[in-house]
């Protein structure tokens, strides 16, 4: 048993983990990673996100896309004799993706001089933790936990990773099944539901809620909707699922919708909602860190009440979306450092969702707005009248802003149609600098790009949209 000495130890090497490592590091302090061994040999470098998660179902759902364009090449002049659809090669190259990315992020923590042990951590005091595997002890000055979260089984739901499954077993599976059902309509189930109907499976979504993407503004559920019933996707709003059965290879998903039970026979289900925090075994309740149903209370400076340990990440339960991660390992790191830091406002947070047509939003829904009582005004620009869309033959859905009345300052955009997961980054700088429809609508966008649509909603908050 050997005993290691730093400055900032971090427990988990995920988006947030490894975040507050390297910035750690950048701050001169002699930091140490734990992360566990994934079972190839490398350290499970990048968490979920990298390995089964953001990463590898976004290579997935270019795959998807790239196969929609297929199937209408005769309009662009482009004909097949033979055409094959190989999912387990789609498989291959996402996972090929992800390796690439964790072998990246293990060179820039040799680059910082962050030493990283392969092995899981519980805490003996709030200065000391073993390496279960080693029993060797580090100790550290300030710890930052950041080992995320992982899904969870349902009532009546239970997952047994074969024919009721998570994200993780979809990322892996050899064929895309002939028919599932996807248990949730939020991001994961509404991504999974157009990657699979688009290597020809038989998709039905059940959603508690009354729209698919429940978190989202309404017009943008409406809107996603429609897209999906012309694909061909079933969903089930606001229905209750009862429970599931299995007989002959196939999964019977009991539910129930306006009073009535119907069932739904599919060869797997997905399970699209809930998680669980990575905490147990951590030695957390013996060293009297809070917790709120399994995950880790934390301040605005990501500190928990123990005065030298932060939580970072999925595991504490806020917005559990990678790039918040990012932010929040910055902050810990840095208050861990003694320097200054700014606290996320987690409302202008922005969120991308990736079937086709993408979804991003950031700020209040017109609902949200509405009901926290500001008088406010929207506007709703679409794709159809922006040339660029029109020319590459993307031209679904719009950008909707809510603005303040009397300010014209932005409050919330909702985007929906092509790239808009690369146009919110703008949305996000005007926000900060608690910019107005007025200064969107005044800045000149390259002409033809798809950007042209914000500056088109902006100016249309004041009726003065030259396109539409």
């Amino acid at each position: 048993m050997t005993q290691h000495d730093f400055d900032i130890a971090v427990i988990g090497a995920g988006p947030a983990g490894y975040h507050a490592a390297i910035r750690a590091s950048q701050l001169g302090k002699k930091v140490a990673l734990i992360e566990k061994d994934d079972g190839s040999g490398i350290a499970g470098l990048g968490g979920v996100c990298l390995n089964w998660g953001c990463i590898p179902s976004k290579s997935l759902l270019k795959n998807a896309e790239f196969i929609n364009q297929i199937s209408e090449s005769e309009k662009w002049g482009v004909s097949f004799e033979k055409l094959n659809i190989d999912f387990q090669k789609a498989v291959e190259r996402s996972r090929e993706v992800s390796s690439s990315l964790t072998q990246g992020i293990g060179y820039l923590i040799n680059k910082n001089k962050i030493s990283l042990f392969e092995d899981t951590a519980k805490f003996i005091t709030n200065q000391t933790i073993k390496l279960m595997n080693s029993e060797d002890i580090i100790k550290a000055s300030n710890f930052i936990i950041a080992t995320g979260a992982r899904p969870k089984s349902l009532p009546n739901l239970e997952i047994d990773k074969n024919f009721i499954i998570t994200s993780r077993e979809a990322l892996d599976l050899k064929d895309a099944p002939k028919s599932i059902g996807i248990i949730g309509a939020g991001a994961i189930g509404v991504e999974f539901a157009y990657l699979f109907n688009s290597y020809s499976s038989e998709v039905m979504l059940f959603e508690m809620l009354p729209h698919l993407v429940p978190n989202e503004d309404e017009d943008i559920s409406i809107e996603l909707e429609k897209s999906f019933s012309n694909r061909g996707i079933k969903f089930a709003t606001s229905c209750k699922v009862l429970g599931t059965s299995i007989t002959e290879n196939k999964v019977i998903i009991r539910y129930e919708q306006d009073g009535s039970e119907a069932q739904y026979e599919c060869e797997k289900v997905l399970l699209g909602v809930g998680v669980q925090p990575n905490t147990d075994n951590l030695g957390l309740e013996e060293i009297g860190v809070n917790l709120e149903k399994g995950f880790i209370s934390v301040d605005d400076n990501m500190l928990t009440n123990i005065t030298n340990i932060y939580a970072v990440g999925d595991v504490t339960g806020k917005l559990m979306l990678a790039h918040v991660g990012f932010s929040q390992g910055a902050i810990a790191a840095e208050h861990a450092s003694g320097s200054t830091v700014h606290s996320l406002d987690y409302k202008e947070m922005p969120r991308c969702t990736y079937c086709q047509p993408q979804i991003a939003s950031i700020g209040l829904t017109e609902k949200e707005a509405r009901d926290s009582g500001r008088s406010i005004k929207t506007s709703k620009f679409p794709f159809k009248a922006v040339g660029k869309a029109i020319a590459i033959g993307d031209s679904e859905g719009f950008v909707k802003l809510v603005t303040d009345d009397e300010s014209g300052e932005l409050i919330g955009a909702h985007l929906i149609g092509p790239e808009v997961t690369e146009l919110i980054a703008e949305i996000g700088i005007l926000k900060l600098l608690e910019g107005t429809n007025v200064e969107l609508g005044m800045l000149t966008h390259a002409h033809p790009t798809l950007s042209e649509a914000l500056k088109e909603a902006g100016l249309a908050i004041s009726n003065e949209a030259i396109h539409f």
